[in-house]
């Protein structure tokens, strides 16, 4: 006759029904799972079919498919990255990683393969694909260091793809006035002001609480400390700056900071820039605000419209100065493009203009690396033949 098996001597612990009994057991990451049951024999069972889990788990995870092992890589990042950063990386692995390669076993994945699925990302930016090629080795390379794999694919992948970003150019002085004509009054208006005025990055101006805006000194400033990011549409406030860098206090010139005491006055939120609520604006909610801008360009768009359950798409093109037929308190009255980007690098290029010299231009701005603020430079004080020429014939007038 088969001898029973000794029963455990399990702890105990009250919850809002009763008494329970509770173990814990370690699984593949060596993290405690925390078992309850309303008998020992009960419990005796869950902690055997956790551990058989546990145990087809394990065996899985000597040859894991790219799903499990990127997934694994990601949470061993956790606490050694900013938060911003691991949610950067989260989007791309599942995006471009997991997306076309995830049931694949490690193992499995030749070089053909990255290639293929790496194509997406070479539609986008130059940026974002060089982030997800960098992800691919760090991956690759991570589970070939753990005896995963025998060799990485990824070794021979170029770093170079994507499509090169087009800079916008810096706003001219009439596009700046018409730009904060037609937002007068407009939920985007105070957003722009912060952009034009002090160069700050879109995550920086959603951040900015009232606290950091230094309206009383005889010299007024704002101070970065926080930067803004969205996860699932949801706003999340972070100390966590993009560079070390970007923690900078910029000064605040006069029209600005007449703008912001009236705004101070009128606000009940601790965010300069907030939604009805007082709280940060949410991703969907800053698109919103921007279409304000949008609308009022002249540039083509195409709606679509149901009516009587049939599909209508129309085309309008706005002209400048009329007003338009759907709101009459809608004017065309921009005839060009503008990005939250643009002003902030509306702002870099006025600094330049101004002859603020390189460094002071690389600390406002916030550039942790001074090529971005010299490549900016170079762009804005010499592409000007016209200017340079007076330069060029005094320093060969000797030659003569």
């Amino acid at each position: 006759m088969a001898k029973a098996k000794k029963i455990p001597d399990y702890g105990t612990v009250m919850k809002k029904d009763g008494l329970y009994y509770r173990t814990r057991v370690s699984d593949i990451d060596g993290r405690k799972i925390s078992l309850y049951a309303k008998t020992p024999e009960e419990l005796q069972e869950k902690v055997q079919q956790k551990k058989q889990e546990i145990e087809e788990e394990t065996l899985r995870s000597k040859k894991p498919t790219v799903r499990s092992y990127s997934e694994k890589w990601l949470r061993m990042q956790n606490g050694r990255i900013r938060s911003t950063t691991l949610h950067d990386y989260e989007m791309k692995v599942r995006n471009y990683i997991i997306r076309p390669l995830g049931t694949m076993l490690l193992s499995d994945v030749t070089a053909d393969d990255v290639l293929e699925a790496l194509i997406p990302a070479q539609q986008k930016s130059e940026s974002i694909y060089q982030s997800v090629q960098m992800l691919y080795k760090l991956i690759f390379t991570s589970a070939k260091d753990n005896h995963l794999i025998k060799e990485s694919p990824c070794d021979n992948i170029s770093a170079k793809g994507g499509k090169s970003p087009k800079e916008k150019p810096a706003l001219t002085n009439d596009q700046v006035q018409r730009l904060l004509e037609a937002t007068k009054g407009l939920p985007p208006h105070l957003f722009i002001m912060i952009g034009l005025y002090t160069g700050l990055r879109r995550e920086e101006i959603l951040a900015l609480q009232w606290d950091c805006v230094h309206l009383s000194a005889k010299a007024p400033y704002l101070s970065v400390k926080r930067a803004w990011h969205s996860e699932h549409n949801r706003p999340v406030i972070s100390t966590d700056l993009k560079t070390d860098a970007a923690r900078r206090d910029v000064p605040i010139p006069p029209p600005l900071a007449r703008y912001l005491r009236e705004v101070k006055r009128n606000s009940n939120s601790e965010f300069v820039v907030s939604n009805r609520d007082g709280g940060p604006l949410a991703y969907s909610q800053f698109q919103r605000v921007w279409k304000y801008i949008r609308i009022r360009s002249t540039k083509e768009r195409t709606y679509t419209r149901y009516k009587d359950g049939e599909k209508i798409i129309k085309t309008v093109t706005p002209v400048l100065g009329e007003q338009a037929s759907h709101n009459k308190d809608v004017v065309y009255s921009l005839d060009f493009d503008v990005t939250p980007h643009q002003l902030r690098h509306t702002y870099i290029t006025n600094l330049i203009h101004a002859g603020v010299d390189p460094k002071t231009v690389q600390y406002l701005a916030g550039h942790e690396n001074s090529k971005i603020t010299m490549d900016i430079y170079a762009k804005v004080k010499y592409n000007n033949p016209g200017k340079l020429l007076p330069v060029i014939d005094n320093a060969f007038a000797m030659a003569e």
